[in-house]
Parts: structure tokens; sequence; C-alpha cells
């Protein structure tokens, strides 16, 4: 069993990896239409191909061959909802020109209360008290980790501030309606059509002049292929294999490793300054994400006690 918490855990500070690789590729020169249209592409070839060899291995099953089968209608529904994963790469990888990686993921973070605002208007049901109260931690743990909060720093880009908020925006839908489509799709094949749609949409906004103008025999290649394989194949393939065995809630609490990780790549790696007050703020953020998962566990727990 705890081969399925490392696999989670595993995805998740993988996901970490991400601000930090964008931060040394952009350092080397390369924009953000190069970086993220890489990633996507790369991701899609190597995603593509474990789905062919999963779908080989499988053959002697029926009931699992049918898994890898995609009806036209799902494989678009897939390929839409891939496109506000590929809208999250753009944002936040853009806004990573304007503010330090450990600001970014922050950030990207809020789509935790996104989420949760998203599911009440779309829903039409009040959050009740447990996530309100994660909402406020929310906000505290932000500020807080922000690093603006003492002062003396330099005023932040709000052009950065919003496009984080964007990816998290995106990232928010990515989650809601990701969970809603073509479920029976096995895993890997469900992540290989959305990303599919994420690398259309990226195509479409940074045509893909890398190819041809001689970045990727520069430096490009290498921060693509880690790009690509954090980014794109681990995470989903991980999930995949973890999530269903430990359960959505407890993966949700262990997914919170990402942003630890990013900050501490920032400051190790990248030499970001990161002041005491701002670890507290990145501690009390996780804090406001795994306390809803972590009320539902007691909850049931003592549910089952009466029982």
């Amino acid at each position: 069993m705890m081969k399925y918490y490392l696999f989670v855990l595993a995805g998740a500070c993988s996901f970490g990896l991400l601000s930090t690789f964008v931060k040394k590729a952009y350092e080397s020169g390369f924009h953000v239409g190069e970086v993220v249209g890489s990633q996507n592409l790369f991701g899609v070839l190597m995603i593509w191909t474990l789905v062919l060899v999963t779908a080989k291995s499988n053959r002697g099953g029926s009931a699992e061959t049918k898994k890898y089968k995609v009806a036209p209608r799902q494989a678009l529904s897939l390929m839409a909802v891939g496109t506000t994963s590929g809208l999250t790469g753009i944002f936040y990888y853009a806004a990573l020109q304007y503010i330090s990686a450990s600001f970014a993921i922050i950030l990207l973070f809020q789509f935790t209360w996104i989420g949760i605002l998203l599911e009440a208007i779309t829903e039409r049901k009040r959050p009740g008290k447990d996530k309100i109260f994660a909402l406020i931690i929310l906000f505290v743990g932000i500020i807080m980790a922000s690093g603006y909060l003492g002062g003396g720093q330099e005023a932040p880009s709000w052009i950065g501030i919003s496009l984080g908020l964007l990816s998290a925006l995106t990232y928010a839908l990515f989650i809601m309606f990701s969970g809603k489509v073509s479920n029976e799709v096995a895993p890997i094949t469900r992540s290989a059509i959305m990303q599919s749609g994420s690398l259309i949409l990226v195509m479409l906004v940074y045509p893909p002049h890398f190819l041809f103008n001689g970045s990727l025999h520069e430096e490009l290649l290498p921060w693509a292929l880690l790009l690509a394989f954090f980014g794109v194949v681990i995470p989903p393939l991980f999930f995949a294999i973890g999530v269903p065995r430990i359960g959505g809630g407890i993966a949700t609490i262990m997914s919170a490793a990402e942003l630890p990780t990013a900050v501490i790549m920032s400051f190790v790696v990248l030499h970001e300054t990161v002041h005491s007050i701002q670890w507290i703020g990145v501690i009390i953020t996780m804090v406001g994400i795994a306390l809803p998962e972590l009320m539902k566990l007691r909850k049931r727990r003592s549910q089952m006690g009466v029982n």
C-alpha cells in the first residue's frame, strides 16, 4: 500500500520541479512559446508511446481492451478539456517571466479556493463552514508567502500576478471538467488525448518555430525533455496508478507537496530569497489545502464509529 502513496507523492513533487526548469530555460534565452510548445510536443509523443505500449500489453482481456478505445465524440470532449491544461501552461509560464518561481507557485495554488467557488456557482450550493474556514487560511497563507507583507520588496508585477491567477483559474477549470468527461476510458489514454488538445491550442497560440530555427540544437532540447517528462508524463501516470488505491481525499492532501518542492527548488537552484515569513505562509497554505479533506476524513471516521 505504501508504494501507492509514494506514486502520488512523486507525481506531486514532479510538478513542483517545473517552475525551476522554466526559469533556467528563460536564462538560456528561450521565450515562453518555445518552452511551453516544446514541452507539449515531446510530452505528447512520450505519453502516446506509453499508451501504445500499455494497450498492447493489455490485449488479452476484452474488458481492458475496450477502455483504450475512444469514440470520436469522447475524443473531442477530452481534447476540449485539454485546452484548459494548455492555457494553464501558457499563463503560468508567462507569469514566470515577471515574478519569482516561489511566488508563481503560490498563485497557481489558488486553484483550490477558485475550485470551491466554481463548484458553488455551478451546483448552486453554498460552501460549508469547513470550506469557508479553509479559504480564510488560504488567503492568509498567500499574503504571507508572497513576500510583500513586511515591505522592503520591489513592487509586485501586476502582469505577473494577473497571469498567475489566470493559470489558477484555468487549472481549476481543468480539474472540474476532467473529472466529468469520459471516465470509463483508461486514465493514460484520457491523459494522452487531453494533452493532444493542449498541444493543438499551444501550437495555435505559439507556432512551433523552434522546430525550424535551430533552438532544439542549442539548449532547448534538454529543457523540453525535462519539462515533458516531469510535467506531462510522470504526474498523470503516477496519479492514475496511486489515486484509485489511496482515494481522492488523501491524494488531494498529498498533492500539496508540489508547493514546498517548488519553493525549495527556487531557493536552492535559482537562489531566490525566501524569508522565514514566506516559509510560514507556505505551511499555512498547505494547511488550507489539506484542511477540508482532513475534516471529511474525520467526519467519515466518526460516522463509522457511531454506526
